[in-house]
C-alpha cells in the first residue's frame, strides 16, 4: 500500500525541525512507524507525525512530563518511558518550541542508541540484491567519496 502524501502542516513542521537542527552535522532523517524521525548522533531525538512532535526525554522525568498539558505518552501502557507526543498547543510559542527542542537535545547524549539491525545475508550463489529496510537519508552529498548515496522520501523528490 503506498504511503499517504504528507499534509502541508506536517511538511512545515518537518521543515521547522530540520531548520532547528541545521547547525548540527550528526542528524539523519528517516521514517519509522509512520513518523518522520530525526536521529541525532544515531539516536532518535525528535519526530513529526501529522501536527504533533515526538520528543525523547529522560525516562526519570516520565511522571513529571505525564502531568504536563498538551503532552501524552507514546505508549500509554508505559512500555516506552521518556517518549512523548506534544500537541500543537504545546509548541505554539517560540518559548515552548525552544523548550521541547532543548530538552530533547539535552537528553540525547545520555540516551541509549538502539542496536543496528544486521543486513540480510544473501544465500551463497544468489544474484538477487539484499532487501532494503526502508528509506534512509543522509546530509552528505550524493556520491561524494566515502559517503552513502542519498535516498529521499517520495514527497521530497523535487528538493535539491
Amino acid at each position: 500500500m503506498p504511503a499517504r502524501p504528507l499534509s502541508d502542516e506536517t511538511l512545515h513542521l518537518i521543515d521547522a525541525v530540520r531548520a532547528a537542527l541545521a547547525h548540527r552535522a550528526d542528524v539523519d532523517e528517516r521514517t519509522m512507524f509512520g513518523c518522520w524521525c530525526f536521529f541525532v548522533d544515531g539516536k532518535l531525538c525528535i519526530g513529526v507525525k501529522r501536527d504533533e512532535l515526538l520528543v525523547r526525554l529522560p525516562p526519570a522525568r516520565h511522571a513529571e512530563c505525564q502531568e504536563m498539558q498538551n503532552t501524552r505518552e507514546l505508549s500509554p501502557g508505559g512500555g516506552m518511558q521518556g517518549y512523548f507526543w506534544v500537541e500543537p498547543n504545546g509548541y505554539a510559542t517560540r518559548a515552548q518550541w525552544n523548550h521541547w527542542l532543548s530538552e530533547a537535545l539535552a537528553y540525547n547524549p545520555l540516551a541509549k542508541a538502539s542496536p543496528r539491525r544486521r543486513k540480510p545475508v544473501r544465500p551463497q550463489g544468489s544474484m538477487a540484491p539484499p532487501a532494503k529496510s526502508g528509506p534512509v537519508t543522509s546530509r552528505h552529498a550524493p556520491g561524494a567519496a566515502g559517503t552513502p548515496l542519498r535516498q529521499r522520501h517520495s514527497i521530497f523528490e523535487d528538493d535539491s
